[in-house]
């Protein structure tokens, strides 16, 4: 297969290490381990992001649980490479400037995946140009689509001034950069000395391009009215020449000029399809469910214990299937190591005092109210009895609201008031300014992973993937990827009604009765009873949902499916 890149993959958001502020939460995360599995498998691929100086923001939390949000200053030249290329683009009136620096993923077998991060921090540029790749999802409007007419347009323009022109495959990781169509559509016009943009052209466009689709939620696709895109777009021709095709209820859709320019789209799991399928009638969406890179989430010691009893597992991931044969004393010693750092880190960051000998719930999620990260707290009197009934708990939270909504700032309050209410029977913290490395601490070291979003609005999830790597099982509402997951009593347990109440407060009632039921009836008993049968779930999580749920496989779908089809 060759070295030069022929696939193009586009994310406003890449996760490529904790301390470089490129990503805000899953879907950048997910972006990295997708670049970081094609690296394993020797993939001609070539990442493209923004840089996002400031990134998303720091999180400070106070003593009544308000977020403080601060810009992240991270020193840019000690993670990344700076390239000679340039480009290029017009924004309304002007011309801005985009230079690019290199970072490279090198996997397991020595290949590299470059990554251009686009920053238009460049003499020339006006002051709020030089501010383009600066905040990551800030702004009004009008900011946004400046900066995704830098992702998609300009990031087509870096690559052709890298001596990339046999891009086969562009691949649009949410319709953020879907704007590269138009550069796309402008290069096909021009190839053919064409007048102008016509449906021929968006043909041939259209099987450069592969999409995937993310949220189930309106708010995640991005959408302008018509006189910002006019703005923003008025020097593109095919914008100009196609505007009745490519916009639709008098704004511009970025989701929608992604699914009307790609051969191939895809939700993120079997139930996202659905979902899919109904909100974006006309289209047709296949699914690939998530994964998540199965070296970069395992603890430190699990590592250690898969390369000693499963020595090929970095390069296949399948292999996993053997912890079957891991004996049971080993797994949990394994666990106990990523345990003991989380609770090392728990302690020395919110004094918490969370002991080793517990039985840990992690929770880790963006606040946000579809997410329910107070469903465990319902009824607190009934919490309460069963920690008296079936032995202690303790609870670690962490995640960011985003710093326009209101409704998960106070979520993030209340689980602090729950705190001070519950002090003297179970310990709960919230960790600050959740990132990749809290995320890899709390996924490894917990004893069990907590999920309670409100169905279907949890696309995929991959926290729960996380948690199976490192032997975690999961308690978790039946959507996303956990109905493909959850193998009852066998890699965890699903908060899930055979008869769901149409009632919104009914139903939740309802979810909320069955977790505090499997909690008391199940899953503390055999953690504190039957630690065997504990130990074989979590053996079952790693060898059935650690070998699949990863994106060595998921990767490779993409390839039989998108890529090279």
């Amino acid at each position: 297969m060759s070295n030069k890149p022929s696939i193009a993959y586009f994310s406003m958001e890449i996760g490529l290490e904790t301390a470089m502020a490129t990503y805000s939460g899953g879907l950048g995360v997910l972006a990295g381990d997708t670049l970081r599995a094609a690296a394993d498998a020797k993939l001609p691929m070539v990442g493209i992001t923004l840089l996002s100086r400031k990134g998303y923001f720091r999180q400070r939390l106070d003593d009544d649980g308000n977020q403080l949000e601060e810009a992240v200053h991270w020193p840019v030249d000690d993670y990344l490479v700076p390239v000679d290329a340039r480009a290029v683009v017009e924004i309304e009136d002007r011309q801005v400037a985009i230079r690019a620096w290199r970072y490279d993923i090198k996997g397991c077998g020595g290949h590299i995946v470059p990554v251009y991060l686009l920053d238009t921090e460049v003499e020339g540029n006006s002051d709020f140009d030089h501010s383009l790749t600066d905040q990551l999802y800030g702004g009004d409007d009008y900011y946004r689509l400046c900066q995704e007419t830098v992702l998609g347009i300009g990031g087509i323009r870096v690559l052709r001034a890298l001596g990339l022109t046999e891009i086969e495959r562009y691949h649009m990781n949410e319709g953020h950069s879907s704007l590269l169509v138009l550069e796309l559509l402008a290069e096909q016009t021009q190839q053919q000395d064409a007048a102008q943009t016509t449906q021929k052209h968006m043909a041939a466009v259209r099987q450069q391009c592969v999409f995937t689709t993310h949220t189930p939620v309106a708010a995640g696709h991005d959408r302008y009215p018509m006189a910002v895109a006019y703005r923003v777009l008025r020097q593109c021709n095919p914008f100009n020449d196609c505007t009745e095709e490519i916009c639709c209820g008098n704004e511009l859709n970025l989701t929608y000029l992604a699914l009307a320019a790609s051969h191939y789209v895809n939700g993120v799991a079997k139930k996202h399809r659905e979902t899919s399928q109904k909100m974006f009638e006309g289209y047709l969406i296949d699914s690939i469910t998530n994964g998540v890179h199965a070296y970069t989430w395992a603890s430190d010691a699990m590592r250690s214990l898969f390369t000693n009893k499963i020595p090929d597992w970095r390069s296949d991931n399948a292999g996993l299937r053997y912890a079957m044969n891991i004996p049971h004393e080993e797994i949990w010693q394994a666990h106990q190591s990523a345990k003991h750092q989380l609770l090392e880190y728990v302690n020395k960051v919110s004094n918490s005092g969370m002991d080793q000998h517990v039985m840990t719930l992690g929770f880790a999620r963006r606040a946000t109210q579809y997410k329910r990260a107070t469903l465990l707290f319902s009824d607190i009197q009934r919490l309460i009895n069963i920690t008296e009934h079936c032995g202690p708990l303790q609870i670690i939270f962490a995640g960011k609201a985003h710093p326009k909504d209101q409704q998960g700032k106070a979520i993030i309050r209340q689980i602090f008031e729950f705190k001070k209410q519950l002090s003297d029977q179970v310990r709960i913290t919230y960790l600050p300014d959740y990132d990749m490395e809290i995320g890899r601490l709390m996924t490894a070291g917990v004893d069990l992973w907590l999920n309670t979003p409100l169905p279907p609005m949890e696309a995929s999830g991959t926290s729960g993937m996380k948690a199976a790597i490192n032997g975690v099982p999961s308690l978790s509402i039946m959507d996303g990827w956990w109905i493909e997951g959850c193998i009852e009593g066998v890699t965890g347990w699903a908060i899930s009604n055979s008869e769901t109440p149409s009632d919104a407060d009914v139903k939740t009632a309802h979810e909320a009765d069955i977790l505090y039921a499997k909690l008391e009836n199940i899953i503390m008993p055999m953690y504190y009873h039957n630690r065997d049968a504990y130990i074989e779930v979590m053996r079952h999580a790693i060898a059935i949902n650690g070998s699949f749920f990863n994106t060595e496989r998921m990767v490779g779908q993409y390839v039989t499916k998108a890529y090279f089809t």
